[in-house]
């Protein structure tokens, strides 16, 4: 394994970490900003899940044709501009703005490293049985990224401001794309023997492709909800901003741990039957977000909640790469989150507009529904493998 890759992978992963969740710990002190309700906010999530339809695929492409370093340093540059610019916003449309440049540039970046992550965790010689372990280590350091974020927005912003804070992240946002500078990308390179229709036609045509991919779409949309409205929720029940924020935190640890555990202990072959596990344990978990009444048993969901979606979309992912030829993996990728980026987009809006008639704690019977659909492809998906 070539050692720079691995420690520019680590820190572009922590980066990565960093934009999924801004937007759910700076949603705060940016509603109030702005002025502006949880259906905006809901508009700015569904934005940046937006933009993965088509900058994902178009990342995946621009990976055969400019290779990876490019798509890489480009997606940071896009990164760094978005947090800019809303450090600057000063009204909805300015944010928006910002969100989906920082949707663009995050594309770039998920579809680059999770391509990267096998060879910069794992010795080529045992993959690809081994995924697994790749994407739930490379997915544990992004779960650092998102657990450290809310801690540190929370403490700059006090001190700093927003405005600074914003700047600040954007010069952390500079290191991956000089550590980048020293890896070896010719060693990465993978010949295929496919045009790229043949290649496209291979991915539309497997199973395998599209009962992940749906999966997908089905299991995001709780993550993303859950990290975005977690501080609301338990607002609503009382609890002050301080406590959480600093709760959001807990559950990005418990996100976080759970990835490392299932990269270290998960059995090979366990893959689907954790992937059941999980979305069975979704299920319960946000009906129990829905009709929970206590500030203290909320809380407890929202941690909890952590380590149950954690290690989903790694484990997916790994079943998907592992079964797929390395030649297409870019491609892959960039299937696999165009179809989940729809997801994303449509169902946070449903939860926003929801929300607007009820509450944000009722408006989650909608991500009840996304974790029994995942969890029928799920079995599904392990009979196909079966």
């Amino acid at each position: 394994m070539d050692s720079m890759l691995t420690l520019m992978q680590i820190a572009a992963l922590a980066t990565a970490g960093m934009c999924f969740a801004l937007l759910g710990s700076v949603k705060l002190p940016l509603a109030r900003k702005l002025d502006i309700d949880e259906g905006k906010i809901g508009g700015l999530v569904s934005v940046f899940g937006f933009t993965l339809i088509p900058m994902v695929v178009a990342a995946g492409f621009l990976v055969d044709a400019l290779g990876k370093q490019a798509v890489l340093g480009g997606g940071f540059l896009l990164v760094i501009l978005s947090l800019v610019v809303l450090a600057h916003a000063r009204h909805y449309p300015a944010a928006l703005i910002a969100v989906l440049i920082l949707g663009t540039g995050w594309s770039a970046l998920v579809n680059v490293l999770n391509v990267t992550s096998p060879p910069a965790f794992v010795p080529p010689e045992e993959l690809p049985q081994r995924m697994a372990y790749a994407m739930n280590m490379g997915d544990f350091i992004f779960g650092m990224g998102t657990f450290l974020t809310p801690l540190i927005i929370m403490f700059c912003a006090r001190k700093f401001g927003l405005i600074r804070t914003l700047y600040g992240f954007a010069l952390v946002s500079a290191i991956p794309l000089l550590l980048g500078l020293g890896v070896d990308w010719e060693a990465l390179k993978v010949t295929s023997t496919q045009t790229v229709a043949g290649g496209l036609a291979t991915l539309f045509s497997d199973p395998i492709v599209w009962l992940c991919s749906i999966a997908f779409f089905f299991h995001i949309p709780t993550e993303t909800s859950i990290a975005t409205w977690a501080t609301t929720l338990m607002t609503d029940k009382k609890v002050s901003e301080p406590n959480a924020s600093a709760l959001l935190s807990l559950f990005w640890l418990t996100f976080m741990g759970s990835r490392l555990v299932t990269a270290l202990m998960l059995p090979v072959g366990a893959d689907t039957s954790l992937v059941i596990v999980m979305a069975c344990c979704s299920i319960a978990i946000t009906l129990g977000i829905v009709f929970c009444r206590g500030a203290k048993l909320m809380c407890f969901l929202i941690v909890v909640s952590g380590a149950v979606v954690g290690p989903i979309f790694p484990t997916l992912i790994a079943i998907l790469l592992g079964h797929v030829e390395p030649a297409l993996h870019g491609r892959t990728v960039g299937i696999f989150f165009c179809i989940g980026g729809i997801g994303w987009t449509v169902v946070p809006i449903l939860i926003g507009m929801y929300a607007k008639r009820t509450t944000v704690q009722r408006a989650f019977l909608i991500s009840t529904g996304s974790a029994v659909l995942l969890c029928i492809l799920s079995i599904l998906l392990a009979l196909q493998l079966d």
